[in-house]
């Protein structure tokens, strides 16, 4: 199978050359794009999660051998979580070479981050499956590095600081409300209001809910440390 230019050029981003392009080409296809007679990367969404997340646990476990486990299980989750996957699969571009179907091409779906995340996990999965589990993990290590070296020794996500915040003050914990919901059904936009019982409000828009709570959570935290 001949590779297209852009595939070669994306293969020196990503650092690995495949013996076998289908594996990278079945990664880099969204299931908007396929149908019947195509596949899509789905299953390997599925595998390289796996392949990561052993990558990663095994990676801040060596890097922190004292840590105990409830140490280590926030920074896992930073490292492996769909917003850290999509940030480095827009290092290295990977989005300017994902097919994807006319609908999600028109909604943006090279920028976003479930796109993207999906997808990075995609393309680890077919590095594994072409060139085993060394290339895999060097692989990650690479583009995983500095996040790596450099996670927080907190990285709990904004939702759970705030409640352990309130929490730690005996309040109850934070409420989330939805306030709007705009945009068509296909790429709709979610405005979250988070309140504390002390009075303090803010809000934050994404396009699910979970992103939007986190965002307006995320915001709450910067300003109750602002007066700190």
């Amino acid at each position: 199978m001949k590779k297209s230019v852009d595939i070669e050029r994306f293969e020196k981003r990503l650092g690995y050359t495949f013996k076998d392009p289908k594996y990278l080409l079945d990664a880099l296809t969204h299931p908007s794009f396929s149908s019947t007679s195509r596949c899509d990367n789905q299953r390997l969404e599925f595998i390289g999660d796996r392949v990561l997340g052993l990558i990663v646990a095994e990676a801040i476990a060596k890097q922190d051998p004292k840590a105990s486990e409830g140490k280590l299980a926030p920074r896992f989750n930073a490292l492996v979580r769909k917003e850290t996957c999509s940030g480095v699969a827009q290092e290295i571009d990977l989005g300017l070479v994902l097919k994807l179907g006319r609908s999600e091409m028109i909604t943006g779906g090279r920028r976003k981050n479930a796109v993207l995340g999906d997808a990075m996990e995609a393309v680890l999965a077919a590095v594994y499956l072409d060139g085993g589990f060394s290339v895999a993990k060097d692989t990650v290590l690479r583009l995983w590095g500095k996040r790596i070296s450099s996670v927080d020794l907190d990285s709990r996500d904004s939702k759970t600081r705030l409640q352990e915040w309130a929490q730690a003050r005996q309040l109850e914990p934070p409420a989330y409300t939805l306030i709007d919901r705009s945009g068509p059904d296909h790429s709709p936009i979610f405005n979250i209001q988070v309140e504390l019982k002390t009075g303090e409000q803010t809000c934050a828009k994404a396009g699910n809910k979970r992103d939007a709570e986190q965002a307006a959570a995320k915001i709450m935290l910067a300003i109750l440390k602002d007066k700190e």
